[in-house]
């Protein structure tokens, strides 16, 4: 039986270090997969630039909610942020 792809949403709202883990795992399974960054800016650490080279290689953009952050990636809005979930087949909290 084949594995339907589902348009994956993942908001990463406490732990920025595991939602890109996760994001880039979900990759494997098919799915298309967007990431969020929410609440504060990405943290520079060494465990984060290995994440984000995880996600690099599984063709994931993330994009943020934090206007600190707006100047690296595509800024969402409440109403894009809204648009985005409504979207989604799954929304994930992480």
């Amino acid at each position: 039986m084949a594995v339907t792809e589902k348009k994956i949403l993942l908001l990463a709202r406490r732990d920025h270090t595991e939602a890109m883990r996760v994001a880039a795992g979900l990759t494997i399974f098919g799915h298309h997969v967007r990431l969020v960054f929410m609440n504060e800016p990405v943290a520079q650490t060494e465990a984060n630039a290995e994440q984000a080279e995880l996600l690099d290689l599984a063709d994931i953009e993330p994009e943020t909610t934090v206007p600190e952050m707006a100047d690296e990636l595509t800024h969402l809005d409440a109403m894009a942020l809204g648009e985005a979930i409504a979207d989604a087949d799954i929304v994930i909290n992480v």
